[in-house]
């Protein structure tokens, strides 16, 4: 398998499960090893306790440990009583015989203690009331565990237990043995079934990945329609449904762009073509050399010259190229130097403009030329646009801490379909503002990018005076 997104997938699934099961097996290992412990101590437990009641039973014969003190036999016989068959060997009796009477347990090679797990028969010793011994050895009474033997609720003697581990009987054995066996076979199964779903799981993520990954190749060699199937919503499908907006985006800027190319070359063509036929009227002889042909000529080169001006100020305005040097100031006095200049302009179209100002000493952090560029480019936009003997009413107020202009004037006005195109680049709405009486369409998307600089927004309403509002909101810092 290559070194694909599925084999990583493949690799942490599979290792993400091994730990997992690895870790189930120790702990059930230890879990059985340490219930299976405090089995076997309860069960010592018990025998001790049945042994003390059989001390208490012998000494109760007659009143004294006589007979036990009296036959080392009698002392063994009543442990192997107690005692699992082969945890009392013969060989264990005959050593402990041929060793002092008192003398218990009997001394053997310490390979005998094995890991120090001894019979419990061979880790009891038995005392006197007042700690001497009965039967053991005194090396050992300084790690015995006392436990007291009573008689008519008097102490009589103890049963000491040496410390180690308990021996575990035959079958205990093979039970533990027979377990950790099927926990690693358990764990072996879990893995390979692991391994089996971990294959598959990579398969189908990966498959799901894959498809992205194409996608992205025929997307990026610019197959704009390119589409992904949404068939889930986990982060996948949701990966899916970004990656087909991301496409629909594309396609939209890419229809964006031709049109944007086919509009500059029809706005460049149409000059030029007017020039090109003027001066080859001019050279042929065809049209005189008088005042209204130079007219005519002027006009065309000061419509090419503001139209490659709009370009350049739209281009800079949308890559942020634009010079911002933003300080406090008034608004208001910036768009009464705006209207003032264009006061002949006004003028010339009997156009009355109405500047009303709901609110005073407003102070606005903003960069001054491009607000004036932005309120001309209004403004020019209405006396362009606007019928002879028409009315253009500003507006200004405060609400909170936003300030709101409005530019309503009168007809014509703008279809409500077309509203929010106006701010789109060389965008016009024909018969109504068309390019004999404006620019290219680029005024509006200029003023956009500059209010966008300043944080606020604008957009695009039908007026009560029977044309078009814009209407502008900015954050009063």
């Amino acid at each position: 398998m290559r070194n694909s997104i599925r084999l990583k997938l493949f690799i942490a699934f599979l290792l993400t499960t091994f730990l997992v099961v690895a870790g189930m097996h120790v702990f059930m290992r230890w879990s059985l090893e340490r219930g299976f412990n405090q089995l076997i101590e309860s069960r010592q437990q018990e025998k001790i306790e049945q042994l003390i009641l059989h001390l208490s039973n012998e000494y109760a014969k007659s009143e004294s440990w006589e007979s036990l003190t009296s036959s080392k036999r009698q002392w063994m016989k009543l442990l192997r009583s107690n005692a699992a068959p082969q945890q009392h060997p013969r060989q264990w009796m005959k050593r402990a015989l041929r060793e002092p009477d008192n003398s218990w347990p009997p001394k053997f090679p310490k390979q005998v203690y094995n890991n120090r797990i001894t019979p419990l028969n061979l880790r009891l010793m038995l005392l006197n009331a007042d700690k001497s011994i009965i039967y053991g050895r005194s090396e050992g009474l300084s790690k015995l565990t006392l436990h007291p033997i009573y008689y008519q609720d008097e102490t009589i003697g103890f049963l000491g237990l040496l410390p180690g581990k308990p021996l575990q009987q035959l079958n205990e054995i093979q039970f533990i043995t027979q377990q950790g066996k099927a926990f690693i076979w358990i764990a072996l199964l879990m893995i390979a079934l692991s391994a089996g779903l971990a294959l598959l799981l990579a398969y189908i993520f990966g498959r799901r990945l894959k498809k992205i990954t194409a996608a992205t190749k025929v997307l990026g060699m610019g197959h704009y329609s390119m589409r992904l199937p949404v068939d889930s919503t986990d982060e996948l499908g949701q990966l899916a449904q970004n990656f087909n907006e991301m496409a629909i985006a594309l396609e939209q800027s890419e229809q964006a762009r031709q049109r944007w190319v086919a509009d500059i070359s029809h706005e460049l063509r149409t000059p030029l073509a007017i020039l090109r036929g003027e001066l080859e009227a001019l050279q042929d002889g065809i049209r005189p050399m008088t005042p209204d042909a130079i007219n005519s000529l002027s006009s065309e080169v000061i419509r090419l010259t503001r139209l490659t001006d709009d370009l350049y100020q739209l281009t800079l305005s949308d890559h942020g190229a634009l010079t911002y040097r933003k300080t406090k100031l008034d608004p208001i006095k910036i768009l009464k130097q705006s209207i003032t200049g264009l006061m002949p302009k006004f003028d010339n179209k009997q156009l009355t403009v109405n500047l009303i100002t709901k609110t005073n000493n407003i102070s606005l952090y903003a960069d001054a030329d491009r607000l004036s560029q932005l309120f001309k480019n209004l403004l020019n936009n209405s006396a362009n646009y606007t019928d002879n003997e028409g009315q253009l009413d500003i507006i200004i107020s405060k609400m909170v801490d936003t300030l709101h202009i409005d530019f309503s004037d009168s007809a014509p006005s703008v279809p409500k379909k077309n509203l929010n195109q106006l701010f789109d680049r060389l965008y016009r709405v024909e018969k109504s503002r068309n390019r004999n009486l404006g620019g290219a369409g680029l005024g509006l998307a200029i003023c956009k990018n500059i209010v966008a600089a300043h944080n606020g927004t604008i957009s695009a309403h039908n007026s009560s005076l029977g044309g078009l509002s814009i209407h502008i909101e900015f954050p009063i810092q």
